[in-house]
């Protein structure tokens, strides 16, 4: 047949003509469903289905090809198979080798950022460079100038305007009182321990100090004097090391900023996320020239190595992503992997289970590791630390006359200073603790070297013992900023905050967090509520004791609520009426509709703040979390032994101290002696074993070792970050990349 064939004939052979001779359907039969016991779908059944799973695989694949064509390579060029399997190579190709495995930590930096220090350094190193985490650009004024030349601490005014005179009143009565009653409990402690204690021994210091005068050396004569930083050719910022020696009268004037504070980012001084991590990237970038001396100019070059970004145990979402963002886009490394701090800490001190106590300049972290992982509920993050205690420390010494009474933590040499002061002479031992003399060196730009004499007594122990009386520390204006530029991790499905929680750190929370406020009956006018909002059955208003739905762990989904001008998920507009800036209108009550149409009025609605106000289902961000150092102890490893003896017995066994701020004399038996003290009635006393890092590692850098034994596990580490997975995947690829549940 020639010519083409009709649709019915194409149909006709396909199989594919209608058959129901234009029926009404009406009359068809009915086809029963298909039971689904009957069929099966393996869509996303199996990892290898995940691109980052995927992609692992094919690299281990390779691997393997590769290693059976250099034995097959071996045994043609005359090797022999020894009783493992393997080849046996000259000693040339196993030097290459060697060379291999060595070129893994040179080609990978690792970076553990903090609120005052970077350490950063390459993994094959021995130990890290130390850089201050700041960065300075030219502004109008120093910092040393701002609020009219404050000093700080602030130091208390008369009524016409000069400062108070008497240097035991300049810092107010409160906290003389404190300072007395700590030092008079420091003598209690000391005379039953046996300890000789003078009973003039301030009056001495005192005395001493009012009459304490300076010598004059000139520069040339002073051998250790610094090397200020030369701005005359303005650059546009200075980072690290030489901002901290730039002069305060420059011209033109530097400002400088501190991208990170109290172990989070510093929203209060930025306007700007965007130029908060620029600056982190330029601080980055310049320590790497700087500092590891390595010539990184284009992408290309960046592009060779990779990079081990230590974060904190109690993180955010948001600042692990941005991490990530800035360590792939920005900077360019060829892979990137994230390691938490405690962990970290227990393989830089070869532990596999320990309690990590962690002191940081301006935060303390409790956190227990069992086995190789974090136990999530023992994550204790607490907002105070070293920089504290060098408050403190300033305090005091004026308070007995410090010679140098001028003293000022705004200005760069004066901070300088009081750093190298606490550091030498600092002990909470009390075999040390007496009337002592001491001099320093006061070097100021511009100015000849002043030699000064003073003497010290109990003020080298008070300000660390604070540690365990965090009410002695200043608290004021840690949490002025926080969400000005970022707002929490919610679930993109549910609405709720997702970011991870600890049972430790809520219980801790619920004890410092103020009273809720008082519930009385209220009867409403016979015309309805009068104006009042009632509050809906299922209100989202949570109170603090439903703050124990977070005790789950990583990453339980929270159920907070943000204020209204967040953006984000919202409770019902019948809850409570705001002002324009999301906070309670104390002139409106709020009333509550019980399961039996009892109506209920807060009273004490004019004295709820936003800090007060349990709107917040989450205290993370509107509560400071402030508790004594051994009592949080306690409280994680509770929390991590979940009632197992034999665990309590090994974490109190193990417990390590790191940080700048544990290396102070006499910590780690005193921190022994307080837990002793608590656990006297509990048969675990006789456990407590408080140890630092072994083979004489240093415990500011015990982390970043860690960092650098995790970056260096090239069998084993899974956990590398590509700019391939990170362009197809996102922040999703941390999922399947990180160690711990994402």
């Amino acid at each position: 047949m020639v010519g083409k064939k009709s649709g019915k004939a194409l149909l006709r052979e396909e199989g594919l003509e209608r058959t129901d001779n234009n029926m009404d359907q009406t009359s068809w039969p009915v086809i029963q469903p298909i039971n689904q016991k009957n069929y099966y779908v393996d869509f996303l059944k199996r990892d290898e289905q995940f691109l980052a799973v995927r992609t692992q695989l094919d690299e281990n694949r390779n691997k393997m090809v590769k290693q059976a064509k250099d034995k097959d390579r071996a045994l043609a060029h005359g090797g022999q198979v020894n009783e493992d399997g393997d080849v046996d190579m000259d000693e040339d190709e196993e030097e290459e080798e060697e060379e291999d495995e060595l070129s893994t930590g040179n080609k990978t930096i690792v970076l553990h950022p903090g609120s005052q220090n970077l350490r950063i350094g390459l993994a094959s190193d021995l130990l890290p460079k130390s850089v201050p985490m700041v960065i300075a650009r030219k502004t109008k004024m120093s910092e040393s100038e701002a609020d009219a030349g404050e000093p700080l601490p602030k130091r208390r005014k008369l009524d016409n305007g000069l400062v108070e005179p008497v240097p035991e009143k300049r810092f107010g009565d409160d906290f003389a009182q404190k300072f007395v009653a700590a030092s008079n409990e420091l003598k209690v402690r000391m005379r039953m321990n046996k300890r000789k204690v003078l009973p003039q021994s301030r009056d001495m210091v005192t005395s001493y100090n009012r009459r304490a005068t300076y010598d004059t050396i000139n520069e040339h004569n002073d051998t250790l004097h610094i090397d200020w930083t030369d701005v005359t050719k303005q650059p546009e910022y200075v980072t690290g090391h030489a901002a901290m020696r730039i002069p305060d009268q420059s011209n033109p004037r530097y400002n400088l900023t501190w991208p990170i504070q109290h172990g989070c980012i510093n929203e209060k001084d930025y306007s700007s996320l965007r130029a908060l991590y620029n600056d982190i990237a330029l601080i980055i970038d310049d320590s790497v020239r700087t500092e590891l001396k390595l010539d990184l100019r284009t992408r290309k070059d960046w592009a060779q190595y990779s990079c081990v970004i230590v974060i904190p145990d109690y993180y955010e979402r948001t600042y692990v992503t941005s991490l990530l963002d800035l360590a792939i886009q920005d900077l360019g490394f060829a892979k990137v992997c994230f390691i938490q701090e405690s962990l970290a800490a227990s393989f830089g001190a070869g532990f596999t289970t320990c309690c990590v106590v962690d002191i940081g300049d301006q935060k303390t972290v409790v956190c227990c590791v069992e086995d190789g992982m974090i136990i999530d509920n023992s994550r204790v993050n607490l907002k105070y630390g070293g920089q504290d205690v060098t408050d403190q420390f300033v305090k005091m010494i004026i308070y007995n006359h410090f010679p140098y009474a001028e003293i000022n933590l705004r200005r760069r040499y004066d901070f300088l200073l009081l750093e190298e002061l606490k550091k030498k002479y600092s002990t909470i031992s009390e075999a040390d603790i007496s009337v002592q003399l001491y001099d320093f060196h006061l070097r100021a730009p511009g100015q000849d070297t002043r030699k000064y004499t003073f003497k010290i007594y109990d003020e080298v122990a008070l300000p660390t013992l604070a540690f365990f009386r965090p009410e002695m520390f200043d608290h004021r204006g840690k949490l002025v900023g926080r969400r000005k530029l970022v707002s929490r991790s919610y679930d993109l499905y549910d609405g709720k905050a997702n970011d991870p929680t600890s049972a430790a750190q809520n219980e801790i929370l619920r004890a410092i967090a103020p009273p809720e406020p008082i519930l009385e009956p209220f009867r409403p006018k016979a015309n309805g509520v009068n104006g009042l909002i009632k509050d809906e059955a299922d209100s989202r208003r949570p109170s603090i004791a439903r703050v124990q739905e977070l005790d789950n762990g990583t990453p339980a989904p929270s159920g907070a609520s943000s204020p209204l001008h967040r953006g984000t998920p919202q409770p019902d507009s019948s809850t409570l009426r705001l002002n324009e800036n999301g906070t309670p209108n104390p002139d409106e009550s709020v009333i509550k509709q019980t399961g039996d149409d009892t109506i209920m009025e807060i009273t004490e609605q004019p004295q709820i703040s936003q800090q007060q106000d349990p709107f917040y289902l989450e205290r993370r961000d509107d509560i400071l979390p402030v508790y004594p150092l051994a009592h949080a102890v306690t409280s994680s490893i509770n929390h991590a032994a979940r009632g197992s003896s034999s665990k309590t017995r090994d974490l109190y066994n193990s417990l390590l101290l790191i940080g700048g701020g544990s290396k102070v004399a006499g910590f780690p038996s005193h921190l022994e002696t307080t837990l002793q003290a608590i656990l006297a009635d509990t048969g675990y006393s006789r456990e407590i074993v408080v140890g630092r890092p072994p083979r004489e590692i240093d415990p500011e850098v015990c982390i970043w070792k860690g960092g650098a034994v995790f970056g260096r596990m090239s069998r084993t580490n899974d956990s590398w970050v590509t700019p391939f997975l990170y362009e197809r995947l996102g922040e999703r690829v941390l999922a399947s990349k990180l160690m711990w549940a994402w």
